[in-house]
């Protein structure tokens, strides 16, 4: 009698734990979004994100609550020889949390750990070209979002695309686009999404914008939308995100349809204070 009830007890207490867990969770970040956000952090921020100081001062407030609970759940790991800095937490933490103003933020749930390299590196990959070869090969990167837990990014690149924050190249809010997109378990170039009905215009938006870029691209017309956004999908939505906040001019004019799917996604309007 005893013993069941200790394991009548144990499994109460472990079933309080699974469900109470979601909302000490967020009284803990409700903690943090409200903890003192330092000036020098601040100053950091200022000279590092070129868009931080045309936000208004409720956004950049959220922001920094944002970037609060974002340091206390993501672990950064220097490699190559590279020593994690504040500044060097704080340039990505502020990228990708702009990515979340306005929106409930999951903080990229998957999300585990930032490896930063001081520059490119090099990675090596395996192509299977039969049931008995695969072909190796070595690749050089910028940037990478590996499916389930790690980003990767180059600390060189990521310096260059602050100094140049309108050419739509932006190795953070690229990969950050991809852990978006990776939050329901696929990649595929379509994120969560707020209601059921949204998927619809969503598909039918990006479909068409994905099909006209890839045939711009074959003709070799000059696009608003790099390149590389015809690799695929998801490629697309991560080169569209880069757009969408570096040059919002350009593709609301050019993509209207595009931007207004974007715009309702990260209900956020970059021509407002960008």
């Amino acid at each position: 009698m005893l013993n069941a009830i200790i394991v009548f007890l144990i499994v109460a207490i472990v079933v309080a734990l699974i469900w109470l867990r979601p909302i000490l969770r967020e009284i803990r970040r409700d903690r943090l979004k409200n903890k003192f956000f330092p000036l020098h952090w601040r100053a950091i921020i200022e000279q590092n994100i070129p868009c931080y100081q045309t936000l208004p001062r409720s956004l950049q407030q959220q922001l920094h609550g944002h970037i609060n609970v974002f340091l206390a759940e993501k672990q950064f790991l220097g490699c190559g020889g590279l020593q994690i800095t504040d500044e060097i937490k704080l340039t990505i933490a502020a990228q990708a949390c702009l990515l979340l103003l306005n929106q409930k933020g999951n903080y990229y749930p998957k999300l585990k750990s930032i490896l930063v390299y001081p520059g490119a590196y090099i990675v090596k990959t395996t192509t299977p070209i039969s049931d008995y070869l695969v072909e190796e090969k070595q690749e050089i990167r910028l940037g990478e979002s590996w499916y389930r837990d790690r980003i990767v990014l180059s600390w060189e690149q990521i310096k260059y695309d602050t100094k140049n924050w309108q050419d739509g190249h932006n190795v953070i809010l690229h990969e950050f686009a991809h852990q978006l997109d990776g939050e329901d378990g696929s990649l595929n170039g379509v994120p969560l999404l707020d209601r059921q009905s949204d998927y619809m215009t969503w598909a039918r938006v990006f479909e068409r914008e994905y099909k006209q870029l890839c045939s711009d691209i074959e003709l070799g017309l000059r696009t608003a939308i790099d390149a590389y956004g015809a690799t695929n999908p998801a490629e697309f939505f991560a080169v569209a995100t880069e757009t969408f906040f570096e040059k919002p001019q350009q593709m609301k004019q050019k993509h209207p349809e595009l931007y207004a799917e974007l715009k309702h996604y990260y209900k956020f309007d970059p021509l407002e204070w960008i």
